[in-house]
């Protein structure tokens, strides 16, 4: 019976000292961490940042997260032309930061995660037991079809919907194919991507182009383009950059090019964070542990990758770079 006991004590001393390791490795928790975080993200981040965000408070009381979620032209118009405090500018174009942040607002750019742009519906959604990868384009310009897209100025959704439109075009021979349908169902556009969902859960509309992690998310039926069309294959690079739309910039009639290219997203320390200890906790937890939730929201992980100066870079996020 002694031989027992001490058998069964050393064993429970034993995982009780290996659950206390792994309790230190998956906390890490920073007592030190107080105050607000404020985060500007796009829309088609609000399910995995709003996990993740709860996670990261629940390790670190002391903090309280205020994300705000709008198109990623909108979030970035927010901090330079509002001029607007932000702890973590995250923006679904990493490319926006590079162009309309950089060298100005914020001194680098991680590029953390992918996505590819897909045409949800409803199973109610008229002909949708017909809709397939050759007819799609065709059934969505039928009159008695309404579709819903986001505004090109201010969502990358918007201009990503408008690069794959005039991808396809190429890819289905379809001349005009792209200014046909921005000419149809414009009283269906909506400032970001995830405001065209109440649309189509109310049968206003039949079908939106959206990114596959939102559809995801939504438990959405989807129809999943080519990759010579969706922008979510990195390998197709230079087929993307065949293509590419305008969109307005920081200042009145000012323009930018957006090429197409794969769907990378970006995310930035402003350089008037408030609260710069906790966002750069926050980047840290967000790239390692909530990667994770990232994935199983519907997005790749990419990196992750920097642009800008690494001298720049905190530290803890020195170390993550691939």
């Amino acid at each position: 019976m002694a031989r027992i006991n001490t058998v069964f004590i050393t064993t429970a001393l034993f995982l009780l000292i290996l659950a206390s390791g792994c309790s230190r490795q998956e906390t890490s928790t920073n007592a030190n961490l107080s105050g607000d975080l404020v985060i500007f993200h796009a829309g088609s981040l609000s399910v995995p940042f709003r996990e993740i965000a709860d996670s990261f408070m629940v390790l670190n009381p002391g903090i309280k997260v205020k994300a705000e979620s709008a198109g990623s032209l909108a979030s970035i118009r927010k901090i330079t032309d509002l001029k607007r405090p932000c702890d973590i500018l995250a923006s679904a174009d990493y490319s926006l930061i590079d162009k309309l942040m950089i060298p100005a607002f914020a001194s680098w750019n991680l590029q953390f995660a992918g996505n590819e742009m897909v045409v949800a519906y409803l199973k109610e959604s008229l002909k949708s037991e017909t809709i397939n990868q050759d007819n799609w384009y065709s059934l969505l310009l039928d009159p008695q079809i309404k579709f819903g897209r986001s505004d090109p100025d201010a969502d990358p959704c918007g201009y990503r919907t408008m690069l794959c439109l005039k991808l396809a075009e190429k890819f289905y021979d379809q001349p005009g194919l792209a200014s046909r349908f921005g000419q149809k169902d414009e009283r269906y556009i909506r400032p970001k991507e995830v405001d065209l969902l109440a649309l189509l859960e109310s049968g206003t509309i039949d079908y939106l182009f959206i990114y596959k992690s939102v559809a995801i998310q939504h438990k959405l039926p989807y129809l999943v383009l080519p990759d010579s069309i969706n922008l979510g294959n990195p390998a197709l690079k230079d087929h993307y950059s065949g293509v590419e739309v305008k969109v307005v910039g920081n200042k009145p009639g000012e323009y930018i090019t957006q090429p197409g290219e794969p769907m990378v997203y970006g995310l930035t320390i402003p350089d008037n964070c408030g609260n710069r200890p906790a966002a750069e906790a926050f980047v840290e937890y967000m790239i390692t542990r909530g990667s994770k939730i990232m994935e199983k929201s519907g997005q790749t992980n990419i990196g992750p990758l920097l642009t800008g100066k690494r001298d720049k870079l905190p530290d803890n996020l020195k170390l993550l770079l691939k």
